[in-house]
């Protein structure tokens, strides 16, 4: 199995993980779904798991693996407070736009 991967340039990994990040960065700063920024901000840590994965593959190491690991745990941890908070946001605002959470201020 590790052979087979291998055989794919580390250079089509990165580029696959950029086009993914940017596109993750992208529905960031033009999206106002809430619901779809919190799917952007995980497909930017995926890019970066893929990225993390690939070099470890392609290294040997498994540290990259372990930090694969965490960061897993870590937006699992972040949906979950995300979906949450944006709930409550709903039930304030009867609306999932991120531009009327300025009025949260007052």
């Amino acid at each position: 199995m590790l052979e087979i991967i291998r055989q794919v340039p580390v250079e089509y990994y990165v580029l696959y993980s950029a086009i993914l990040f940017t596109i993750g960065v992208m529905g960031v700063l033009i999206r106002r779904n809430a619901i779809v920024v919190l799917m952007c901000i995980e497909l930017m840590l995926n890019a970066v798991n893929l990225l993390l994965a690939a070099f470890s593959t392609y290294l040997s190491d498994s540290k990259g693996q372990l930090m694969v690991f965490f960061i897993m745990v870590v937006a699992a941890a972040e949906a979950a407070v995300g979906l949450g908070i944006l709930i409550m946001i709903y039930r304030n605002t009867k609306s999932t736009d991120i531009s009327l959470l300025d009025k949260l201020r007052n």
